[in-house]
């Protein structure tokens, strides 16, 4: 009985993900005050990237995070949604509503096409 291969899960995604390790900041609302947390994002795409920040997220919560793109001067302050968690490094989704927001995602996929190490 033959039995057929599995699908490798990269090949499922989206988009391409590329490896780097820059700060990032964190802004949370949590009850009345809003709560600024570093970070370091270690892998992104043109749809979000991964984080590993030391606070407690919760799936589905929506956040703000800070970051200047490699090769780019000017930082960006995207709106994001968390979509998963493995203990500290948290999924999150680059939301795209609003014009800022489609801003941000096109100024991402311009310094995506010239980054050069993607995530096998």
């Amino acid at each position: 009985m033959a039995v057929a291969p599995q699908p490798v899960y990269s090949k499922l995604r989206r988009w391409p993900r590329y490896k780097l390790n820059l700060p990032v900041r964190v802004v949370a609302q949590r009850g009345d005050k809003v709560v600024i947390v570093p970070g370091r994002g270690n892998e992104l795409n043109e749809g979000g990237l991964a984080v590993f920040v030391g606070m407690e997220l919760a799936a589905d919560e929506q956040i703000a995070l800070e970051f200047t793109p490699p090769y780019a001067g000017i930082p960006i302050r995207a709106r994001c949604t968390v979509c998963d968690r493995n203990g500290y490094t948290y999924g999150l989704e680059f939301v795209c509503e609003t014009e800022q927001d489609l801003e941000n995602s096109l100024q991402i996929s311009n310094v995506l096409r010239g980054m050069g190490s993607l995530v096998k």
